[in-house]
């Protein structure tokens, strides 16, 4: 019984427990899915070389930057091509007074098409092709420029001509027509004749009658400088130029352009006749190597001239300073320059010249071909050129702090070590050829051998001859067939291979052009240190 009502109680709670769980509830339908809101266009970009500090060539890099916006009184233009001028270099290097802190985008001069005019511009149109001016930001793919900056290309213009022409020819118009008042009859010095101003300098100079042009450049551009125009060309490197002009006019010259600043400042007042001007533009004297050379900077300042308005007045000569980067706001100034330029092309009377033209991507090595002076003309940067790999030979720039040379006191050290253990090898090896060579002679025969050593050669040669011919007699008598005699193998010693003809030629240095291109080097590094 008990064990039954037990089952039986059980049975009971187990069935209330069954009825006590909660019934599922049914699942409700899902909710429809929101539409996902419509993705936003992405907002188109333009490949940009941005300047990301200042230093050697590898601030310089190509980013990929939103595209401009055209803005009330701008018009967007699509880049073919672009100008590189020597101010990008000292901009590079933090030497440039009229620049922003980087990152920044270089630029001043480009060459394209209109691809849309923004509100309140008029005399332009979609699809016309124009050069641009600007104070910066012009090496991108599209650039948005003012209209009052905007100039309409002739036909028969290129697009790298177009890139050439403003910063360089207006640069030259009014140093030579404004502040030198160039006049029939007159001298002219041109430094750097071969560059991109000089180049301008020179030809807007033979628009004017009877004008001498004295020309700086190295003797390799000297073709082409007088083919564009110079009288005289100077190789700078090897001649002094203010005592060439002096031997070829006495007097000096009318005006000088000086590019450089510091000692050829004071040369080129020196130079200058009465009522003779010089216009000083850029001071490329601060620019030497890669990156910044402080002691450079300094020598070039401390080498400027000072000269107080007196002296002016004792000698009637006169001193101008020139940048256009300075004549903001003075667009109408320029906007009537620049077309007297463009008039002075359709007639034939100028034509920029074109060094090199290179893509985005070798910015650096563009820069360097100007850096080094081996430009003739004008060097252009083109959005749509593709890299072209680097000559054999040529290597890519590269910033000197990647790489560092050996101390000159280690350089030296290794040289001397070097030459001690290459003079014990040169005494070794002629020692060597010594013993070769009395080997040599006495196996010729220059060795004279004395009547007795004759004697006891013949006397030795009788006695084998002697034998052989008893030999001989005692084969004949025997019946038999001689045996074969057994072959001996007689290894005859090679000189040359004995331990101490080994031991030599292990000594022997195979090539002393290692050893040459080391001094070499090592005198290179001693000029340097000087």
């Amino acid at each position: 019984m008990a064990e039954g009502g037990d089952a039986a109680t059980v049975a009971h709670e187990a069935g209330n427990a069954v009825q006590e769980t909660p019934k599922a509830e049914p699942e409700k339908a899902a909710a429809p899915a929101e539409p996902a809101p419509p993705a936003e266009p992405a907002e188109p970009t333009v490949r940009t070389i941005v300047l990301t500090g200042h230093g050697g060539y590898d601030k310089l890099s190509v980013q990929q930057k939103p595209q401009p916006k055209a803005g009330k009184g701008e018009v967007l233009v699509r880049v073919k091509a672009a100008g590189l001028n020597f101010s990008e270099l000292m901009v590079r290097q933090g030497l440039h007074d009229r620049m922003t802190k980087p990152p920044v985008v270089l630029g001043m001069e480009a060459a394209g098409v209109i691809e849309e005019l923004g509100e309140d511009v008029s005399g332009l149109e979609v699809g016309q092709n124009v050069i641009c001016l600007a104070q910066t930001g012009m090496w991108r793919e599209i650039v948005a420029v003012p209209a009052t900056n905007v100039f309409i290309m002739p036909e028969e213009m290129s697009y790298e001509e177009g890139a050439a022409i403003p910063l360089s020819y207006l640069t030259a118009y009014f140093m030579l027509f404004d502040f030198g008042n160039l006049r029939p009859g007159k001298s002219l010095l041109v430094h750097i004749a071969a560059g991109g101003v000089g180049w301008a300098a020179t030809q807007l100079a033979k628009t004017v009658d009877n004008v001498t042009i004295f020309g700086t450049a190295s003797a390799s551009k000297h073709d082409a400088i007088k083919e564009n125009g110079v009288d005289h060309p100077i190789d700078y490197r090897t001649r002094d130029y203010a005592e060439e002009i002096k031997n070829i006019s006495p007097k000096g010259v009318d005006v000088v352009l000086d590019p450089l600043g510091g000692a050829d400042t004071s040369k080129g007042l020196q130079l200058l006749r009465p009522m003779g001007k010089i216009v000083t533009y850029g001071s490329a004297n601060m620019v030497k190597g890669e990156n910044r050379n402080l002691m450079k900077m300094a020598k070039t300042l401390w080498q400027s001239t000072s000269v107080s308005p007196v002296s002016l007045v004792k000698t009637n000569k006169a001193i101008a300073g020139f940048q256009l980067a300075h004549l903001t706001g003075e667009i109408e100034l320029v906007r009537s320059a620049f077309q007297d330029i463009l008039n002075m092309y359709k007639d034939g009377k100028i034509k920029p010249r074109i060094d090199s033209v290179w893509a985005f991507e070798q910015v650096a090595e563009a820069m360097q071909q100007m850096n080094e002076r081996r430009n003739i003309g004008k060097v252009i940067l083109s959005p749509e050129k593709e890299p072209t790999k680097p000559a054999e030979g040529d290597a890519a720039p590269t910033s000197p702090l990647k790489k560092k040379k050996p101390s000159l006191f280690r350089r030296l050290s290794k040289r001397a070590s070097r030459s001690k253990d290459e003079g014990e090898k040169k005494d070794e090896v002629k020692q060597e050829e010594q013993e070769k060579a009395d080997d040599n002679k006495a196996t010729n025969g220059h060795v004279q051998q004395t009547p007795e050593d004759e004697k006891i050669e013949d006397e030795a040669a009788e006695q084998t001859e002697e034998k052989v011919d008893e030999a001989v007699k005692e084969e004949k008598k025997d019946e038999a067939p001689a045996e074969e005699p057994e072959k001996i193998e007689v290894a005859v010693e090679n000189p040359a291979e004995t331990d101490d003809a080994k031991a030599a030629a292990a000594d022997v240095v195979p090539d002393d052009k290692p050893v040459e291109n080391e001094e070499k080097a090592d005198g290179d590094a001693s000029q340097e240190a000087n």
